[in-house]
């Protein structure tokens, strides 16, 4: 393999490095949603910031791509960018991302499958502090001297060293984090964190939590009075608490959101394909268990996911409003106990003999 400059193989940093990003994102070592190329959305100024992406804490991410020198004054740039991005609220990034999708998807329904979430309500977006990755072949000192600075004032931001090679016809792209380096990232992350969270208040969320502790306090209390099913399992401050099956890679769980309330069987046996196996067939024989159950289920296979579920609902309930609980309660607690007798001598049946890797 012949090591290259972006130069020498005629790349450019908007149609090539740009979009090898755009399409492959966990290049920069872990999981992004890019949002939108080319932001420009900044009042009276004419700037545009590279790629706009999400992590998986709901933190917006700035990344600037350069090919063979990273530039002077990049991190001043960047920091511009971060300061435009940070006013950005929820429905903003929403409206920012669905012009990047265009017609054909919905940005909130993307999200959701990102933070494999089902409530859209329940996402945060934007409310800790932004990030900024640095991608280029090569970095000045100047760059790397006010990179570290920043990270020791708790400013998230990393660089990535990018490297192209040429084998044959075909052209690989090598990356490399050189700041800071991984063995002391765990570290950084978790001192700024903490800094961050002791600075911004927690009331919303302690609020939610309690609502949602005392109404899984109220059901499990019902819920004992019906089956054992849940006998061991605690309230939580989550908006879903789950049970085992007796079988692995079964569970059942009991989902509350602001908009309905649902019973499922969770299957996850560890493999996407072994997963949508089992579901497939359980699928088959769909018309016997809904005829079991005595209605019709959601059958949600979840392609884009490794598991699947499925699902009984109750719609147009809020567990924030205390007037629902008594019909969510009542509607939890005997749909999973009819869920789990149909379904109890159907697991073991629809497991293939043989695993996948024999």
């Amino acid at each position: 393999m012949q090591r290259k400059t972006f130069k020498d193989l005629g790349f450019s940093e908007r149609k090539h490095l740009q979009e090898w990003i755009a399409k492959n994102p966990s290049m920069l070592g872990e999981e992004l949603l890019i949002i939108q190329k080319e932001f420009s959305e900044f009042d009276d100024t004419n700037e545009r910031l590279d790629l706009l992406a999400l992590d998986r804490d709901g933190d917006l991410v700035i990344i600037e791509n350069k090919l063979d020198d990273s530039g002077k004054n990049v991190t001043w740039q960047a920091l511009k960018y971060v300061s435009y991005c940070s006013g950005l609220t929820k429905n903003e990034i929403v409206r920012i991302y669905q012009q990047y999708l265009g017609v054909g998807k919905s940005a909130e329904e993307e999200i959701c499958a990102f933070f494999e979430q089902d409530d859209f309500s329940e996402i945060t977006l934007n409310q800790g502090d932004q990030r900024i990755i640095f991608i280029a072949a090569h970095f000045r000192k100047e760059v790397t001297s006010t990179v570290m600075w920043l990270l020791d004032h708790s400013i998230k931001i990393k660089c990535i060293k990018v490297t192209p090679y040429l084998y044959g016809e075909s052209i690989f792209l090598d990356t490399e984090q050189i700041i800071p380096i991984k063995d002391a990232e765990e570290y950084l992350i978790s001192v700024a964190n903490k800094k961050q969270q002791e600075l911004v208040s927690t009331e919303a969320n302690q609020t939610r939590h309690t609502i949602r502790l005392k109404f899984w306090e109220k059901l499990l209390h019902r819920m004992n009075e019906k089956s054992d099913l849940f006998r061991n399992i605690s309230p939580s401050k989550d908006n879903w608490i789950n049970c085992g099956s007796g079988q692995s890679g079964f569970s059942y769980s009991l989902v509350v959101t602001r908009s309905f309330a649902r019973v499922e069987l969770y299957i996850d046996k560890g493999s996407q394909e072994y997963n949508k196996q089992i579901f497939d067939n359980l699928y088959q024989r769909r018309d016997i268990l809904q005829t079991k159950f005595g209605a019709a289920f959601e059958w949600e296979r979840l392609d884009n996911r490794r598991a699947c579920r499925i699902a009984y609902y109750l719609r147009d309930v809020n567990v924030f409003d205390e007037r629902d609980w008594n019909k969510m309660i009542e509607f939890l607690v005997e749909s999973m106990v009819k869920l789990e007798a149909t379904l109890r001598d159907e697991l073991k049946p629809v497991v293939p003999i043989q695993t996948l890797e024999s």
